[in-house]
């Protein structure tokens, strides 16, 4: 007893949820109403139309035709077909709507959602939250909501008539139908199982084509192919089985209902037949009754299917709620840099990823303005994550960053990002031309003088007025047109271009060849002058001369001082420092 009344609290619950995410789409109510009037108007003609059909033929013949009542029948017709058309027209509309402002309002959430969320869900699984479950809801509204309301009237009002034409043969039909609605429930309840299997199933099967189509030169060259197939394989399998159960399950609706209806014509066209030969029923109420059968035996089909298919809106629903409702940035709450060039001092800094499994471990220094810091240490150490915190990717758990006396928490992050710029060892880059890539992220109109002299200064010009469509050429998805030197270069112009306070170097020449290396690393130059510049390398060409360099192990840093000082105290570090000088040294770099 208790677990049903959690049950039914559960389901009035989402009810309300689903209900809510609608209203929140703010759908034109005034055409909403017009377009179910419409329908249930429609519903309400054709429940007229047998009891012409009726005096038809209990009237036939062609002496006692009468033409009003044909040309009463036509219009009939033609208005039920006006109201139905007009009424599918206004809810596909609505449902249009709702649905764009679903996507839009996911859309700008996805945005402003912090990278935590993306390591913790698929983005392919989001996607299909998106595109696939927000589809759900606009079949729902466009194609079940109207003929949740007109089945309900053609039902009831058929019944009203039935019974006003002869109650025994309607009484009949009542011990029928409600039999063949406790067949036709479970299996409604069984199609909703189903179908939201069917949904999670269709969001994993997405992430994976997502992760392995993204990248898919790495399976191309691990020959994982055969790998990736069986993955999909899989999935395709997994939705080709719940596809079957699905068609199981409809192809038992339609046989009952079919069965139900010709059990009853049988009953009625036999028992009607004995009425009208007795006299007690005419040959028109009998025409009248089993079009009105049909009536109520049709609608009874689509409530089923209105009640299976609200159930997958509700369970898309709550997806969706679910990523609503997940805390988002705030990008504007917070107030602006006044002043970028002044120390940045880091006081304890404490962060893990998963609690009890802690990433640095009580972080300090301070970065003077304009100054080079340079941190170095084995993988893992932390070294990145450290960058994430300054982006303010995540939150520390403990302790603080502050630019001058404020904590950088204290600034909103669209001030506090647009100080920083940005280059890592993937340098990242947008499908699109080279000049988009170079503006990415600009709020304002950027001149072609100062396109190029980002480029120049980042060494990107020379190769840029080699290509054929120059500034106007498309890099590829993920930038695949462009070499590695090539790549980086833009990523430094698109920085050079943002003129930021706070310069974030993450291994930016680690995987080039030593001569774009030589080439990275003076546009490098050129970026860092004046800028207060936080640097990760490996390469000791890198961090040599820094003003301050911080040996990071295992979240803690062991080492803080310049090359000379460290390489004189720090073990660790002399070690890291003939390493790098050996192996540069063997490659001539």
């Amino acid at each position: 007893m208790e677990l049903e009344m959690e049950s039914t609290k559960g389901s009035i619950s989402n009810w309300r949820q689903f209900m809510n995410v609608i209203n929140e789409t703010k759908p034109s109510k005034l055409m909403l109403m017009v377009a179910l009037l419409m329908s249930i108007g429609s519903t309400a003609v054709a429940l007229v139309i047998p009891m012409f059909t009726k005096g038809m033929v209990d009237n036939f013949s062609i002496a006692k035709l009468d033409t009003m009542q044909i040309v009463a029948l036509a219009v009939a017709f033609i208005i039920q077909a006006i109201a139905a058309g007009l009424s599918i027209y206004m809810l596909n509309l609505i449902g249009q709507k709702v649905v764009a402002s679903l996507r839009d309002r996911l859309w700008k959430k996805m945005l402003v959602l912090p990278v935590s969320y993306y390591d913790q869900n698929k983005t392919g699984e989001t996607v299909s939250r998106i595109t696939n479950d927000t589809g759900i809801i606009k079949g729902f509204i466009t194609e079940h909501l109207a003929s949740f309301f007109t089945g309900i009237v053609s039902v009831i009002g058929s019944f009203i008539v039935l019974l006003y034409l002869d109650w025994q043969m309607t009484l009949i039909m009542l011990v029928v139908i409600p039999l063949s609605a406790l067949v036709l429930f479970p299996l409604g309840k069984q199609m909703f199982k189903i179908s939201k299997g069917l949904q999670d199933e269709t969001a994993s099967f997405t992430a994976v084509l997502s992760q392995v189509l993204s990248e898919i030169r790495l399976v191309k060259a691990s020959n994982a192919e055969s790998r990736e197939y069986e993955n999909g394989s899989k999935g395709i399998k997994s939705l080709f089985r719940f596809g079957v159960k699905e068609g199981v399950v409809q192809a038992l609706i339609s046989p009952i209902m079919s069965f139900v209806l010709m059990v009853l014509l049988v009953v009625i066209i036999g028992y009607g037949g004995m009425r009208v030969s007795s006299g007690a029923l005419s040959t028109g109420e009998l025409v009248a009754f089993i079009l009105y059968l049909i009536q109520i035996v049709m609608p009874m089909s689509q409530l089923s299917m209105f009640f299976t298919q609200l159930q997958k809106a509700i369970g898309a629903t709550e997806h969706m709620i679910s990523i609503l409702d997940t805390e988002e940035e705030e990008h504007v709450k917070g107030k602006e840099v006044a002043k970028a060039n002044q120390p940045i001092a880091v006081e304890h800094l404490h962060f893990a990823y998963v609690e009890g499994e802690p990433i640095l471990e009580d972080i300090s220094f301070t970065i003077k303005p304009g100054k080079v810091t340079a941190i170095v240490g084995p993988s893992g150490g932390g070294k990145t994550t450290l960058f994430s915190l300054f982006e303010r990717f995540y939150l520390p758990t403990s302790g603080i960053i502050k630019l001058g006396q404020d904590g950088i928490n204290e600034f909103s992050l669209q001030s506090w990002r647009s100080q920083i710029g940005y280059v890592s060892q993937e340098s990242p880059l947008i499908d699109g031309t080279i000049r988009e890539n170079i503006c990415y992220g600009m709020n304002r109109e950027v001149t072609q003088e100062e396109l190029e002299r980002a480029a120049e200064m980042a060494y990107a010009d020379g190769f840029i007025r080699e290509l054929t469509e120059g500034y106007e050429t498309e890099v590829g998805e993920r930038g695949v047109k462009l070499s590695g030197g090539q790549r980086q270069r833009v990523a430094i112009a698109r920085a050079l271009l943002r003129n930021p306070h706070i310069l974030m170097l993450d291994e930016a020449t680690s995987s080039l060849d030593s001569k774009s290396e030589i080439v990275v690393q003076k546009a490098l130059n050129n970026l860092m002058k004046g800028r207060t510049t936080l640097v990760i390398a490996h390469r000791l060409s890198t961090v040599v001369d820094a003003d301050q360099i911080l040996f990071i192990e295992k979240g803690k840093i062991t080492g803080n001082g310049t090359h000379e000082k460290l390489l004189e105290s720090h073990a660790m570090y002399r070690e890291f420092a003939t390493q790098q000088l050996r192996i540069q040294e063997q490659y001539g770099s």
